[in-house]
């Protein structure tokens, strides 16, 4: 089939492959050109693993094309997938300009039936929104007779694993309008997506604003499943309990499962913040509460500043003269995205306490850099970026080095934090990275290391929710802190 994306930012550039790769003539329209030229040339400006290779082995093939033609695309194409973003504004709505944009363009140039799919997450009556444009950029160029129907696709994927989830998907929903043109969409959009129904079907068809509030609730409830466990998982610490055993004993319960039970500093990305907020706009608009998700956003908003206030509690206020160790800056392993990324966050209260904190990511350095750097000139604040040659021959005050290994980054540290669990932080050698920091204290956002072992290598440790199971010194006293078992 002919095919357009347009957008090749995360979900347009996984889309665009992966269809490429099921046998179609795929054309990946962006208007950034510099990034098309990366693309033509078969280099990827994301992190996701195997996506690089699957490029340019559609690229080579001739099935995949970069663009910044929408024109000729939009001409040659049956369906044209709208893949661009939709951040954030201030009260939490979702910022429209880009899909609207580009519904004028698609509008502009369309030739006979298309249809448009919305695989960008938008709110409840985009699809209506789309529509209108696009009767009205017809009728501007006198093609009001030319038909077209506008369809919800929203996408489903996880960053780190988005290939298998869009080539093995649990679900493929889409939202189709009343009428004719919808009906001349589903027969197209089901040859396009008939190599993954052979088995069983896993398509859920249904009405526009249905599939445009299933991606949301979807988003929604797995941010609030992660939020209840990290609830749960204060409520552990103050009663000695530990919350990695919670979650085994109810993630056992057939009706709850084990997925997004896990506690740690919140979550972050692309999609749960900016989804679950636009969630509760689009409720306030209609004169409702999502009370739940503003729940979920509350407590997500404070586990993020969880391991920072963790450590001022164990070394004080203030944390000049102090090197702080971190392992991992992007908000989940297998990617570099740092949007709404935990890591933000402790960065900035350690940078403001004083520390010298040195950090290191496989993947995430050069988005870190951007990202933190964006975050203090937003705030009005000087870069704090130093060389790592320069951190180590001083200790400089609200500095941040970026280093390029974990044992670089516990070097004379007085804590370690655990921020992102990276495979390549679960099985450390311990004897040397305590034998590298001035002082073993380890604060593990992910519970990625079981307190006894901790303990019996005489490293102070200090988990999410599993307080029970180690020692908690009282700063200034030297009391153990530990509830005592009833």
């Amino acid at each position: 089939m002919k095919i357009a994306v347009v957008g090749a930012g995360y979900v347009g550039l996984v889309t665009a492959t992966c269809l490429a790769e099921l046998g179609n003539d795929v054309v990946c329209v962006d208007r950034d050109h510099g990034r098309v030229t990366v693309l033509q040339a078969g280099g990827v400006p994301i992190y996701e693993p195997g996506l690089d290779d699957w490029l340019r082995r559609n690229l080579d093939a001739g099935r995949l094309h970069f663009s910044t033609q929408i024109a000729s695309a939009v001409q040659a194409a049956e369906l044209i997938f709208i893949a661009v973003g939709t951040p954030p504004q201030e009260d939490g709505s979702a910022d429209l300009q880009h899909v609207l944009a580009v519904a004028d363009q698609i509008g502009r140039h369309m030739n006979g039936f298309k249809v448009v799919i919305n695989k960008s997450t938008v709110p409840v009556g985009t699809a209506d929104r789309v529509a209108r444009v696009l009767r009205e950029r017809l009728a501007e160029c006198g093609n009001s007779d030319t038909r077209f129907a506008v369809v919800s696709n929203p996408e489903f994927l996880k960053e780190g694993a988005a290939i298998d989830d869009f080539m093995r998907p649990d679900r493929i929903v889409i939202g189709l309008p009343p009428g004719e043109d919808g009906q001349q969409a589903r027969t197209l959009l089901q040859r396009l997506y008939a190599p993954f129904n052979r088995h069983h079907e896993r398509t859920l068809w249904m009405d526009t604003a249905s599939a445009e509030l299933t991606k949301y609730a979807a988003n929604a409830m797995l941010a609030t499943r992660i939020s209840f466990m990290n609830d749960v998982a204060r409520l552990a610490d103050a009663l000695g309990a530990d919350v990695d055993a919670v979650r085994r004993g109810i993630g056992s319960d057939s009706r709850i499962g084990h997925s997004f039970l896990y506690a740690g500093t919140g979550y972050g990305g692309s999609c749960f913040p900016k989804d679950t907020r636009a969630l509760v706009h689009s409720a306030s608009l209609h004169g409702l509460r999502m009370r739940v998700v503003e729940a979920t956003e509350e407590v997500n908003h404070q586990q993020k500043d969880l391991l920072a206030r963790r450590l001022v509690d164990r070394l004080g206020a203030d944390l000049r003269g102090r090197r702080i160790g971190l392992w991992g800056l992007a908000f989940k392993p297998n990617t570099d995205d740092m949007r709404d990324a935990p890591s933000r966050s402790i960065v900035a209260a350690l940078l403001a306490r004083g520390a010298e904190v040195r950090a290191h990511d496989p993947v995430a350095m050069a988005e870190a850099r951007r990202a933190i750097s964006a975050d203090r000139a937003a705030a009005g604040q000087p870069a704090a970026f130093h060389s790592p040659k320069e951190a180590c021959v001083q200790r400089v005050p609200g500095s941040l080095a970026l280093v390029d290994s974990p044992l670089a980054a516990v070097a004379d540290a007085d804590a370690l934090l655990v921020v992102t669990e990276w495979k390549c932080f679960h099985n450390p050698d311990w004897a040397r990275v305590a034998s590298a920091m001035r002082q073993p204290l380890v604060f593990d956002g992910r519970n990625l290391y079981e307190p006894a072992l901790m303990d019996e290598l005489g490293i102070e440790y200090h988990g999410i929710g599993r307080r029970g199971g180690v020692r908690l010194i009282d700063v200034g006293t030297g009391v153990d802190r530990r509830p005592l078992p009833v």
